[in-house]
């Protein structure tokens, strides 16, 4: 168990094959996130320009790792009918897309059998397990991330995503 997380660039540059990311809650709260999700909320706009100034130090990142042949996807578990904040977040997937991420959604009443962590969290080469922690609010506790390396947490983490990206539906294909 690690306290001391190295900042997420970090991590992707030192990962060498696959990142995946599993997302469970149906709202986050999150700062940086905060005025695009009112914006959003307001007039329906989303801001899905990879060139922007709120995506394009994500993608350029993501690109970067994905052009020397890291494999990044991501999986959302979702509650139906889906919350504003998740409508929110697939009308901003297609720069996820873009940047080289692929995306899945999976219903939760389709995930009842799988054994999931308690939190949400990334692999880093089937090695390395960061488990993002929240408020209840959505916004980012403290501590707001912790490592962990213990074979039997990276195994869970990663069957489980394997369970999820199994069912899911791929983001072309799924509606809010």
């Amino acid at each position: 168990m690690q306290s001391n997380v190295p900042d997420f660039e970090t991590l992707l540059r030192e990962t060498t094959k696959s990142a995946v990311h599993l997302e469970m809650r149906d709202a986050y709260g999150v700062g940086d996130e905060s005025s695009g999700f009112a914006r959003w909320l307001r007039t329906g706009e989303r801001d899905n320009n990879p060139n922007s100034d709120y995506w394009r130090d994500w993608v350029e990142m993501i690109r970067a790792t994905v052009d020397r042949g890291v494999v990044i996807r991501r999986a959302r578990i979702v509650s139906e009918p889906v919350t504003d904040y998740i409508r929110y977040e697939h009308g901003g997937t297609n720069v996820n897309l873009a940047s080289g991420e692929l995306v899945r959604w999976l219903p939760r009443r389709l995930a009842s059998d799988i054994a999931l962590p308690g939190n949400d969290f990334w692999v880093f080469d089937g090695k390395l397990v960061q488990f993002n922690y929240f408020t209840g609010a959505g916004d980012w506790a403290q501590p707001p991330k912790e490592l962990r390396t213990e074979p039997q947490v990276v195994r869970l983490c990663a069957t489980a995503f394997e369970a999820v990206w199994d069912r899911a539906i791929p983001h072309e294909k799924f509606s809010v």
